[in-house]
């Protein structure tokens, strides 16, 4: 039985196109900075996103932790969504290693609002743990924030005196999506993080991004937290592949989902709110039946994924062709409430 792995777009093989990259990269001493593929690496990334400088870190969590260390710290808070990455999967590290207190709000669809925020926001006072940060992740559960949304956040901040940091995680897929440039949709951030090894299918590592200054701090926290990396010019070879040759290609997982969103929409026995299908993951239940009973009927279909309470996610990726995407559509068809009783 053929399986299709929809669990994560983080399970994705390097394209051998890209496996060459990696074994034909100039390489040097990374932490002395003399690594010219993580190098040139960093130049793009800062240049995409329109920022001064950027930073080869070992995975998106690092690429959090590090802003929140820096610019939140001991005792600070930092305003972001109850379903955040920062909050629910990165091991608590925003309050063991950073310091940092977070305040949860829970907002629509995981979208936050300048009106949101603005009451949360504590005045100065000596009892009182000071707001240093707002956090917003982009794209969140596959949805994408609107860049005015986006605006008003980050001229609520201006105003404040707060930095924002915005966990791109699937940041490319935000802009391949909406059709904004990420260097425009970046703009509203202080510092900003994006994945190469999620829909970019590069095996590891991601990008901070921002000031000239504040990446300097970065490369010492980076080292002071175990991240420090000497010839990762062979990682840093996938990214730039991943760059040059990935990006585009992001709009066929885009169609993917929607495509197996439809399908389960049609089929009867599957909720989901299609208008949140706008990149590469899909949400949704089967009442009566649990997250964890679902993943296991598909799992005897073929069919990987990650079931939790009551809901299912799915996520379209570079290793699911749309061949690949037809046979789970066609297998999702052929089943009935009644296969989920097993």
């Amino acid at each position: 039985m053929k399986l299709y792995d929809l669990r994560s777009d983080t399970i994705t093989k390097p394209v051998p196109a890209m496996r060459k990259a990696m074994a034909a990269a100039e390489v040097g001493d990374d932490v002395y900075q003399e690594d010219p593929s993580v190098n040139r690496l960093e130049e793009m990334a800062a240049t995409l996103t329109g920022k001064e400088k950027a930073l080869f870190v070992s995975s998106g969590s690092m690429g959090n932790l590090i802003p929140l260390f820096i610019n939140a710290g001991r005792g600070a808070e930092v305003l972001t969504h109850a379903s955040s990455h920062i909050i629910q999967h990165e091991v608590g590290a925003m309050s063991a290693i950073a310091g940092a207190i977070p305040v949860a709000v829970n907002s629509a669809r995981g979208l936050l609002t300048a009106a949101e925020l603005e009451p949360l926001i504590k005045p100065k006072a000596y009892d009182l743990a000071r707001t240093a940060m707002i956090e917003v992740e982009n794209t969140i559960g596959g949805i994408c924030y609107p860049l005015a949304q986006l605006d008003e956040i980050g001229t609520l901040a201006k105003q404040r005196q707060l930095s924002v940091h915005m966990d791109g995680a699937r940041l490319w897929n935000a802009s391949v999506a909406t059709g904004v440039p990420v260097d425009r949709i970046a703009s509203i951030a202080d510092t900003v993080t994006f994945c190469l090894s999620k829909g970019l299918g590069a095996p590891v590592g991601s990008l901070l991004c921002g000031t000239e200054a504040f990446i300097a701090q970065a490369r010492a926290v980076r080292k002071m937290i175990g991240g420090g990396m000497r010839q990762a010019g062979i990682l840093a070879a996938a990214g730039i592949f991943a760059l040059e040759h990935h990006i585009e290609r992001l709009a066929e997982d885009h169609a993917n989902a929607r495509k197996i969103a439809l399908t389960l929409q049609e089929t009867g026995w599957a909720k989901l709110e299609l208008e949140n299908v706008q990149t590469n993951i899909i949400f949704f239940s089967v009442p009566g039946f649990s997250g964890q009973q679902v993943e296991h009927t598909l799992a005897t279909q073929g069919i990987l994924c990650f079931g939790d309470r009551e809901e299912v996610r799915l996520v379209t990726n570079l290793d699911l062709s749309v061949a690949d995407t037809e046979s789970v559509c066609s297998i999702l068809r052929k089943l009935t409430r009644a296969d989920f009783n097993s």
